[in-house]
């Protein structure tokens, strides 16, 4: 009989194949599963109550009947011809919005690139300090920012003295309640939303690459638009539908800056909820304004070529 004292154990060498492990029991992977969903309820429920139940509630609205005294007295007849009648009263404001949103949205992309370009290249240990004075308008109410820009723009302001002594206006002539300053408003309230994913984009492109561009490309204009533009298109597209979705849908500027020849369809849509309680026409005025928005940001950003942003 063969004795196996004194044997030493079997050495584990690197590499070799040890024992195959046992797999872990399906209850586990069922278990992380259900923490997943238990993990995602809480932003469901959240989307539910405050987008879901709002967005039926505009959608119902919009197709109740105009013909009732007030909102307890309207019934739902699958009216239709709310969006019909409200394109038919209101597509001035309609169009006008979507100008306005669209010049205060193309100013702030030539200045909100300029300022990312300075922050992201040139700024150095200003850097922070340069993108705190950026949001910091946020500190301050959006209702205050605004009439601020009333004082500036108004008739005995320095704006408008230092424009009639260069003789660009009239003695008589004036910035308050007019396009310019519904869309100045426009632009300075709603640049941060530009500046910020234009600095995200601008930031990551390696120094390197925009100095090969200097040696590869004659003119720093066509290195710029070969290289740099290129590699921050996501930040543009970002920016801009981030500008544009709001400054559209915006009413105050248009209210506190502007005129009625200035109307905005949000101040429409405001005045029909709360002044002419014509919630109907209201919530298609909203509805049109919405599809509108979604329609043209989805042909913008295909066309840009940049569809996984969705």
């Amino acid at each position: 009989m063969t004795s196996t004292a004194g044997v030493a154990p079997p050495l584990d060498v690197p590499g070799a194949p040890q024992g195959t492990e046992e797999p872990p029991p399906p209850e586990s992977g069922r278990h992380r599963g259900r923490t997943g969903y238990l993990l995602l309820l809480p932003a469901a429920l959240w989307l539910v109550l405050f987008f879901v139940v709002p967005f039926y509630s505009l959608v119902a609205t919009s197709l109740y009947d105009p013909a009732g005294s007030d909102f307890r007295g309207y019934e739902m007849t699958w009216a239709f011809g709310n969006y019909v009648d409200a394109l038919q009263e209101y597509w001035r404001p309609l169009l006008r919005s979507l100008w306005y949103g669209g010049l205060a949205t193309a100013f702030c992309l030539v200045l909100g690139y300029v300022l990312a370009y300075a922050i992201a290249f040139k700024a150095g240990r200003w850097k922070n300090l340069m993108l705190v004075l950026v949001v910091a308008p946020f500190f301050t109410s959006f209702l205050v920012r605004t009439l601020s820009w009333k004082l500036i723009l108004a008739d005995d302001g320095w704006v408008v003295g230092t424009l009639q002594l260069l003789q660009l206006v009239g003695e008589d002539g004036r910035l308050l309640a007019t396009p310019v300053a519904v869309v100045a408003g426009l632009t300075y309230n709603f640049l941060p939303f530009m500046v910020l994913p234009l600095y995200a984009s601008l930031d990551k492109i390696d120094p390197a690459l925009v100095e090969a561009s200097s040696d590869l490309y004659a003119h720093p204009v066509v290195g710029f638009f070969k290289v740099t533009w290129p590699l921050s298109l996501p930040g543009v597209v970002s920016g801009t539908l981030l500008t544009f979705i709001p400054a559209s849908g915006d009413y105050i500027n248009a209210e506190l800056l502007g005129s009625p020849n200035q109307r905005m369809v949000g101040g429409v849509v405001q005045s029909l909820f709360t002044d002419a309680n014509d919630y109907p026409a209201a919530a298609a005025l909203s509805m049109v304004l919405m599809v509108l928005i979604v329609v043209m940001v989805l042909v913008y950003v295909r066309r840009a070529g940049t569809e996984e942003l969705l």
